[in-house]
């Protein structure tokens, strides 16, 4: 445990940090199967949770939480794979 005060007040804030970053995190995964699994259903308003989960992807990028590469790469696959779920 740190005795500094400030380092104190330091891990504080960085434990809150963590646990913002893994609910993000966490809804992110739960977007992107439910826009998968939408797609691979067939539901009609898939486009509209794929678009939801786009947009979480793009909010988490731009608060810092994933990397703005990782968002780019996470939305390409997701669109190829809901593309490919909606063809087949």
């Amino acid at each position: 445990m740190a005795n500094i005060k400030s380092q104190i007040k330091r891990n504080r804030q960085n434990e809150k940090a963590r646990l913002r970053n893994k609910a993000v995190r966490s809804e992110l995964k739960t977007r992107t199967k439910r826009a998968l699994s939408a797609a691979e259903q067939g539901a009609e308003n898939s486009a509209e949770v794929t678009r939801e989960a786009v947009k979480r992807i793009d909010m988490a990028a731009s608060k810092g939480v994933i990397h703005k590469n990782t968002a780019a790469r996470r939305k390409s696959r997701l669109m190829k794979r809901t593309a490919a779920a909606q063809n087949a």
